[in-house]
């Protein structure tokens, strides 16, 4: 298995000009393509849980608190592999390290809508940790690839490009389930089977066959085509860049030089812990709570789940933008500017429908509460995947080419491991099962908002004399 999984051998360099150009044309397209298709195919089979719990809660008598906790071991699995599958990603072949964990993800998460799969909260954490272990090697590859096609000038701009493909599968994951549940249930299948087929098994499908389409297009790096580096082509080094990036790097360099001993790098991964905690606290318990609390049928949430992932789509554009064209290159601020927009729009969320003077406000522009309950939910999803997509980038600025997957992964071990599984299903699972009003989740989701934006001013400041220090502002 690791043998297969090594990257390339070098092929001779092409020389002229033109050659080249259409070649490196061709392949940056291609290559965009595989990882954009690629990555968003894992959102087909990363979520299905959260969209399934309402049915398995009404069919099997599981609480909140127990599917809260049995869907937290996704996120301790993907936070966890993110970081040690990007280790592994660091020295393998990209092209065939991301389809090999799609066509694994997709397999696992068929067996999480089996029988076997709902047949028990422990065989439902058992699922979700094997759908989150393999779930891991989708982002790694994808950033490896991102490094070695992409120079540093355009990175923040192509990334936020490629970011916006876990929110097109996620949002198509949505009217995809509700379609595969609703065709069962017309031709008369009990609940549970159709929630069986159109939450897990249909998703997956489809994921199968995308992970063949991405193997076709994926090329680890430009050298393993005859191309020479990015740097060489575009003419753009970075600061501290060296050919020795090129080369790959050892376990122990990897995890110990460029990764554990970054301290910005902490702060960034500290930061994505809070804002772990609102992406999913809000994602993953949108569904339970606009069925339970406000009435609305799986039709009406479902469509509300996927306008809070299709929003994140020129969201997260105009933040990479930001990021690049107007604080040049310092991702910091911009995280702080979308993170305090954020907190407002999950205040609105709360207060709809809550009778205060919140409430009185929305109701002088609509008394419709299911639009504004859209309107917040798909201005959240505008606002915090800018800063999901920017704290991933941070972690390749602040790391060698060959380091970007470890680097990666320990923000989305803090994020997925701490955000998702302790504070967003857990803790939050817990709160809601204890507090029918929805407060202490809202209120919880709020003060992440204002620890996250705390940390990024600290960062904000290190960003900034180091842009300084290399001579770039």
């Amino acid at each position: 298995m690791k043998n297969i999984l090594l990257p390339p051998s070098d092929k001779p360099s092409k020389s002229e000009k033109e050659l080249l150009d259409f070649a490196y044309s061709t392949y940056r397209f291609q290559v965009f393509a595989g990882i954009f298709l690629g990555y968003a195919a894992f959102y087909l089979v990363r979520k299905n849980f959260s969209l399934a719990m309402p049915i398995l809660e009404e069919t099997l008598g599981i609480s909140k608190d127990s599917l809260g906790f049995a869907l937290s071991f996704n996120a301790i699995a993907y936070g966890l592999s993110k970081f040690i599958m990007g280790g592994i990603s660091d020295r393998s072949d990209a092209r065939k390290f991301l389809p090999l964990g799609l066509i694994l993800a997709s397999l696992a998460t068929m067996l999480a809508g089996s029988k076997l799969g709902i047949y028990n909260v422990a065989s439902m954490a058992v699922c979700q940790f094997l759908i989150g272990w393999v779930g891991g090697m989708g982002w790694p590859p994808s950033g490896r690839v991102m490094t070695h096609w992409f120079s540093i000038k355009e990175r923040g701009t192509k990334m936020s490009i490629w970011n916006t493909a876990h929110n097109i599968g996620g949002a198509a994951l949505g009217p995809i389930t509700s379609f595969g549940f609703s065709f069962l249930l017309m031709k008369g299948y009990p609940k549970l089977a159709c929630a069986q087929f159109g939450y897990f098994v249909l998703p997956a499908l489809i994921a199968i066959l995308i992970a063949l389409i991405a193997y076709l297009l994926i090329r680890d790096n430009p050298r393993a085509c005859g191309l020479p580096t990015i740097e060489k082509y575009r003419d753009d080094y970075p600061p501290n860049y060296t050919e020795a990036q090129e080369e790959v790097l050892s376990t122990r360099d990897i995890f110990f030089k460029y990764v554990l001993n970054n301290k910005i790098l902490w702060f960034v991964a500290i930061a994505n812990v809070f804002v772990y905690a609102v992406r999913y606290g809000v994602l993953d318990w949108a569904p339970t709570y606009l069925q339970q609390v406000k009435g609305y049928d799986i039709k009406a949430s479902g469509w509300a789940y996927a306008y809070y992932e299709l929003a994140a789509i020129p969201g997260t554009l105009l933040c990479g933008w930001i990021s690049d064209k107007v604080f040049k290159g310092r991702r910091a601020v911009a995280n702080i500017i979308f993170m305090t927009l954020t907190m407002l729009a999950v205040l609105v969320y709360w207060q709809n429908g809550q009778g205060g003077v919140v409430d009185d406000f929305l109701h002088l522009f609509s008394t419709n509460t299911l639009l504004i309950d859209n309107a917040a939910l798909f201005s959240i999803g505008f606002l915090i995947y800018g800063p999901i997509m920017l704290i991933g980038v941070q972690a390749l600025d602040l790391s060698p080419k060959n380091a970007a997957g470890t680097s990666a992964g320990l923000t989305g071990f803090f994020g997925y491991f701490f955000g998702t599984a302790l504070l967003a299903n857990t803790l939050l699972g817990y709160l809601i099962d204890e507090d029918h009003t929805w407060n202490l989740y809202f209120s919880v989701l709020v003060i992440s908002c204002i620890m996250a934006i705390l940390l990024m001013l600290f960062v904000s400041r290190k960003e900034r004399q180091l842009r300084k220090a290399e001579k770039l502002i």
